[in-house]
C-alpha cells in the first residue's frame, strides 16, 4: 500500500576510510515511527563520504518502492546534507556520480526536504551501516549483534532544535545543463576501419542518410536546443548542419576543441597495418594515454581540449541543452570523466557512426550519464 509521506534514516562508513564500508537506511512513518523498509549492504573497500551517499541512494530507493510523494531525509552527515541542498559544491570526482544518482531520484518525488541530525538521532541506520561494515570486514558475529542492536533502536520521528533542516528546490537553482553528443556519420574510411584523424574525409551516401536519420532522433530527443556545436571537419560539420535544420535552422558553431585526436602518421591506415608497420610504437600508444602515435597527439592532449569545451559549454549554456557533433576520441573522453572510469574505458568503449550520447551537467560539478551510443534511430544491418 503507497504512503503518503515517510521519514528516511541514512547512514554509512567504512573501517579506515577508505576501508570496509556499508550502509545502512531506514524507512519510517513520519507520525507513528513504525518501521516500513530497511536496507543495508556492505560495498566493499570505499570511503565514508560513498558509504554515506549509498545509504542515502537506498534509503531514496525503498521511500520510492512504497510509493512516497513526500521524504523528509535526515542524516547526521553534514557534508552530504549541505551538497544535496546545493550549498556546498562537490569537489571530489568519485562522488559526483553517486550525487547525480541521488538527484535522479529525488525528482521522483514531490518534495524532499534533508536534515542534519545528531549521530544519537540516527541509532538504528548507524546500528545497520555498523553491521554492514562488520560484515565487509570479515566479522560475522559482531554484525549479527549490530543487527539486534538495530532493530532496538529508538524512533526518531520528532523534530529537534538542533536540527538544520533544508529543502531541496531542484529547479531552477540546480538545473543541468545537457549536452547531447553525436558521433558523425559514416564516411568510406569508417566502413574500412582506418584511423580519421585531422584527414578530411567527406561523408559517404550512407552517412548522409544516417545524419538525416540522427537529426528527426535528436529534434524529437530536445525541441528545444540552444546551440549546436560541431567539429570543424567536414563529416561533422554536415551531420551537424542536418541536425540544425531540423532544429528549426539553428547556425552550426564549429569549434576546434572538439576536432578528432590527431593521429599523425596512422591517419588513414587500419589498426593491422599499424600493428605490422609501428608494432613498438602501437604498444606504448595503447598502453598510456600521454603517448602520441608518430607525428600525432596524445589522449591526454585531447582530452585537455575537450575539458576546456566542457568548461565552456556549461559557462555559456547554463540549465539548456546543446548538441555537439564530434568524433570517436573527444566523444569517448568525455564520457569517460563523466563516468568516473580509468583510461581502460577508451580502448573498450564502442562507438557507432551517428550514435548518441546523452549526459546531464550539474552547476556543482554533479554529473548523469543517461545514454551511451544509442543507435536506435538507425537501420539494422
Amino acid at each position: 500500500m503507497a504512503v503518503r509521506a515517510v521519514v528516511i534514516e541514512a547512514d554509512g562508513g567504512s573501517r579506515g576510510n577508505p576501508g570496509p564500508a556499508g550502509y545502512g537506511a531506514v524507512v519510517r512513518d513520519p507520525v507513528t515511527g513504525e518501521v516500513l523498509a530497511e536496507r543495508a549492504e556492505s560495498i566493499g573497500t570505499a570511503t565514508n563520504n560513498v558509504a554515506e551517499y549509498r545509504g542515502l541512494i537506498a534509503g531514496l530507493e525503498a521511500a520510492a518502492e512504497l510509493g512516497a510523494a513526500e521524504v523528509d531525509a535526515r542524516m547526521d552527515s553534514k557534508l552530504v546534507v549541505e551538497q544535496m541542498c546545493g550549498r556546498w559544491q562537490i569537489k571530489h570526482p568519485g562522488l559526483r556520480p553517486l550525487a547525480a544518482q541521488a538527484a535522479a531520484l529525488v525528482d521522483r518525488f514531490e518534495s524532499v526536504r534533508f536534515s542534519w541530525i545528531p549521530r544519537e538521532r540516527n541509532r538504528h541506520a548507524d546500528a545497520l551501516a555498523n553491521a554492514a561494515m562488520d560484515t565487509a570486514a570479515g566479522r560475522p558475529g559482531r554484525a549479527q549483534d549490530r543487527e539486534v542492536a538495530a532493530r532496538a533502536a529508538t524512533p526518531s520521528t520528532g523534530t529537534d532544535p538542533a536540527t538544520t533542516k533544508a529543502s531541496w528546490e531542484p529547479r531552477p537553482s540546480f538545473t543541468a545543463t545537457r549536452l547531447i553528443l553525436v558521433r558523425h556519420g559514416e564516411t568510406e574510411w569508417t566502413v574500412q576501419h582506418r584511423y580519421a584523424g585531422r584527414a578530411d574525409v567527406p561523408l559517404s551516401e550512407s552517412g548522409q542518410a544516417q545524419a538525416r536519420a540522427t537529426a528527426t532522433r535528436v529534434a524529437a530527443l530536445a525541441p528545444s536546443v540552444a546551440a549546436v556545436l560541431s567539429s570543424p571537419l567536414s563529416r561533422c560539420t554536415a551531420t551537424a548542419g542536418a541536425i540544425a535544420a531540423a532544429l528549426g535552422g539553428l547556425p552550426v558553431r564549429p569549434q576546434d576543441d572538439w576536432i578528432e585526436c590527431d593521429f599523425g602518421d596512422w591517419d588513414g591506415h587500419t589498426f593491422a597495418e599499424v600493428r605490422d608497420r609501428w608494432p613498438g610504437e602501437l604498444d606504448a600508444w595503447l598502453a598510456s594515454t600521454r603517448v602520441a602515435p608518430p607525428g600525432g597527439e596524445s589522449f591526454t592532449e585531447v582530452g585537455q581540449r575537450v575539458d576546456r569545451a566542457m568548461v565552456a559549454l556549461r559557462e555559456a549554456y547554463p540549465g539548456e541543452t546543446v548538441v555537439v557533433v564530434s568524433h570517436v576520441s573527444p566523444i569517448k573522453l568525455a564520457l569517460r570523466d563523466a563516468l568516473a572510469a580509468g583510461d581502460a574505458f577508451l580502448h573498450r568503449l564502442y562507438l557507432d557512426a551517428a550514435g548518441i550520447s546523452v549526459l546531464d551537467m550539474w552547476p556543482d560539478g554533479g554529473v548523469a550519464v543517461r545514454s551511451v551510443n544509442d543507435t536506435a534511430h538507425l537501420p539494422v544491418r
